[in-house]
C-alpha cells in the first residue's frame, strides 16, 4: 500500500512538474483597456502558479510581479488612443460610422505595431516558448509569431464568439437559432429575423475573410516576409479557444472540446468599499441606482438633452444615484445624485442596497450584474452590446432603452419597471445562482485547459476532422453530386433500355403483322 501511495505521489508530482515551469508568451495588441481587464487576471494567475509569463500589451505592470515580464507596446501607436468614445458624436447612423472607424483604426494600428522595434526584436529573437496566448479579435497581425515560435496556440476572447472563430475551430454555427454578434436577436427567431441573421452571419464572415486575406496578409508580408503562412492558416491550428461566455446567460449551443466557456474570468471576490462610498450606500433608505457607461465611453460627452433626461428622471425618484462621471462637475446635479470619475463597479454591485444597474451593455458589466444579482437597464451602442443586453432581457432581469430614444419618460419607465416589479430582482438572483453553479470557477477552468494544452503538447486529439475537409466535403456536396449523378445515370439507363425495348417490341410487332 505504501509503494502504491508513493507511486501515485511520484506520478502526480512529475505530471505537475511538466507544466509548473512552462514558458508562455501572451500577446494582447488591442488598446482597449476593458479587453485587457479580462486577460490580466488570467496571465497573472499563470505567473502565480509558477509559469514564466511574457506579456506583450499596452498596459505594463506598475510594480514588478514574480514570473511576469512585460513587453510594452506603449508608444507603438502614435495617434490618440481610441479607448474613449464621445457620445456627442453618436446619433442615428453615426453609431455605425463610429464602429466602422474603430474597426478601420484597429487594422491600421497593426501596421504601426508591427513596425515597433520591440515587436521586430521579438520576431528576430531566438526565444523559445512552450505556449502562445493571443486575443482573438478583429485583427490577427500577430499570428506570425505563433508560426515563428512553433508552440501550441491558445486563443482567448473577451467577448462572445465571433462567427469566423467557429470556422477556425471546426465548430458548428447554425444561424437558424444562434444569434450573430451585434444583432438584437434571441435563440428563438421569426422568419425575418432568421433571414437577417443568416445575412449578417455570412456578411461578417465574408468581410473579415476578405480583409484578412488582403489588408492583414499584406501587413504580414511587409513585416515578416513571404514565407510566413497566412493568418487564417495559422489560426486553423489553434489548440484551444477560451470564450468569455456561459450558457446560462448567452444560451446553450454546441461546442467542440477545443472551445471552452470561461465566462466571468475577470471576476474576483468583492472587496470592502472605501468609507465614503460605504456610508453613501448604507444610508440609502430606498436603495441605490448605479450608473456607468464603462471604461470606453465618456459619460460627460452625453448630449445636453440626454444628460438632462437622466437628471430629471433621477430627481423624481426616492433612490440615491451613484454615477460614474468623468467631469469635475455635473450641471443640474440633483441632491440625490453623487458623481465620481472612477468607481469600484463590482464591489458596488455586490452591496445589498444597490437596486438597479444602468449601463451600456458591455459584456464585463453584464456579467458582473448577473454575478451580483442586480437588475439592469441596458443602453447598447455597438459591437456585442446589443447581443449582451438581449441576453439580459431574455433572462427577464432587465430592460432596454434605445440610445436615440432616451428621454425623461423612457428612463423613468425603465427604472420604475425594475424598481416596482419584484420579479426582475428575483430573476436576477435566480440567474446569479445558475451562473455560479459550476464544477470549477472560470479561472480554474481556464488554467486547467491551458495547462492541459501544455501537458499534451498542443492536444492534437482535440482537433476535429472537419478542419481537414474542403468546404464542399463538409457540406456533403460531393456526396449530393454523386447521388445526383447516380440518379441521372439510372434514369438515363432506364430511358435508354425502355426505348430499346419499345423499339424491339415495335419491330417484332411489325414483323409479326407482315407474316400474318
Amino acid at each position: 500500500m505504501q509503494y502504491t501511495t508513493l507511486l501515485i505521489v511520484t506520478l502526480t508530482s512529475s505530471c505537475l512538474s511538466i507544466v509548473s515551469g512552462a514558458r508562455i508568451i501572451a500577446m494582447f495588441p488591442y488598446i482597449g483597456k476593458s479587453h485587457f481587464d479580462v486577460f490580466e487576471p488570467f496571465v497573472k494567475e499563470l505567473a502565480a502558479r509558477g509559469h514564466q509569463v511574457v506579456v506583450l500589451s499596452h498596459f505594463p505592470q506598475k510594480q514588478p510581479i514574480t514570473n511576469y515580464t512585460d513587453i510594452s507596446l506603449v508608444g507603438s501607436i502614435t495617434t490618440e488612443a481610441r479607448d474613449r468614445i464621445d457620445l456627442g458624436r453618436i446619433s442615428g447612423t453615426e453609431i455605425l460610422k463610429t464602429a466602422v472607424k474603430e474597426i478601420r483604426g484597429i487594422f491600421e494600428s497593426c501596421d504601426r505595431m508591427l513596425s515597433f522595434q520591440k515587436v521586430q526584436d521579438l520576431f528576430q529573437s531566438q526565444e523559445t516558448f512552450d505556449l502562445i496566448i493571443t486575443e482573438t479579435f478583429l485583427a490577427d497581425c500577430f499570428l506570425p509569431l505563433v508560426h515563428k515560435f512553433k508552440a501550441p496556440h491558445v486563443a482567448i476572447s473577451s467577448s462572445i464568439m465571433f462567427p469566423w472563430s467557429n470556422d477556425r475551430m471546426g465548430n458548428p454555427d447554425n444561424p437558424s437559432y444562434i444569434p450573430t454578434q451585434g444583432t438584437y436577436f434571441s435563440d428563438k427567431m421569426s422568419f425575418i429575423q432568421r433571414l437577417i441573421n443568416v445575412i449578417a452571419n455570412t456578411a461578417l464572415k465574408f468581410i473579415f475573410s476578405a480583409t484578412e486575406s488582403t489588408v492583414i496578409a499584406g501587413y504580414v508580408r511587409k513585416h515578416f516576409g513571404d514565407d510566413v503562412p497566412s493568418p487564417s492558416d495559422i489560426a486553423r491550428n489553434t489548440s484551444l479557444l477560451l470564450v468569455n461566455t456561459h450558457f446560462s446567460l448567452n444560451g446553450p449551443r454546441p461546442l467542440v472540446p477545443g472551445i471552452v466557456e470561461v465566462g466571468g474570468l475577470h471576476i474576483r471576490p468583492p472587496k470592502k468599499l472605501p468609507k465614503d462610498l460605504e456610508d453613501y450606500l448604507n444610508g440609502a433608505e430606498h436603495g441605490v441606482i448605479y450608473f456607468s457607461m464603462g471604461s470606453m465611453i465618456r459619460a460627460e460627452t452625453l448630449p445636453e438633452d440626454k444628460r438632462d433626461a437622466f437628471l430629471q428622471a433621477f430627481s423624481e425618484l426616492p433612490q440615491r444615484v451613484l454615477w460614474k462621471w468623468e467631469g469635475d462637475t455635473l450641471p443640474g446635479q440633483p441632491k440625490n445624485v453623487k458623481i465620481a470619475k472612477w468607481l469600484p463597479q463590482f464591489d458596488i454591485l455586490n452591496h445589498p442596497n444597490v437596486r438597479v444597474f444602468v449601463g451600456h451593455g458591455g459584456l464585463l458589466g453584464s456579467i458582473e450584474a448577473v454575478y451580483a444579482g442586480v437588475p439592469m437597464v441596458g443602453i447598447p451602442m455597438f459591437g456585442d452590446q446589443p447581443t449582451n443586453i438581449r441576453a439580459i432581457v431574455n433572462c427577464k432581469m432587465g430592460v432596454k432603452i434605445d440610445y436615440n430614444e432616451i428621454s425623461k419618460e423612457s428612463v423613468l419607465k425603465a427604472l420604475r419597471t425594475l424598481l416596482d416589479q419584484p420579479s426582475y430582482r428575483e430573476n436576477a438572483k435566480r440567474m446569479s445562482k445558475i451562473y455560479l453553479d459550476r464544477p470549477m470557477s472560470a479561472m480554474n477552468t481556464a488554467i486547467f485547459w491551458t495547462e492541459y494544452i501544455i501537458r499534451h503538447r498542443g492536444a492534437p486529439h482535440l482537433r476535429p476532422a472537419i478542419l481537414d475537409l474542403a468546404w464542399y466535403q463538409y457540406l456533403l456536396l460531393d456526396i449530393l453530386a454523386a447521388f445526383l449523378v447516380s440518379i441521372i445515370t439510372i434514369v438515363f439507363l432506364i430511358y435508354v433500355i425502355t426505348k430499346k425495348l419499345a423499339k424491339m417490341f415495335t419491330l417484332h410487332h411489325r414483323k409479326k403483322s407482315k407474316q400474318s
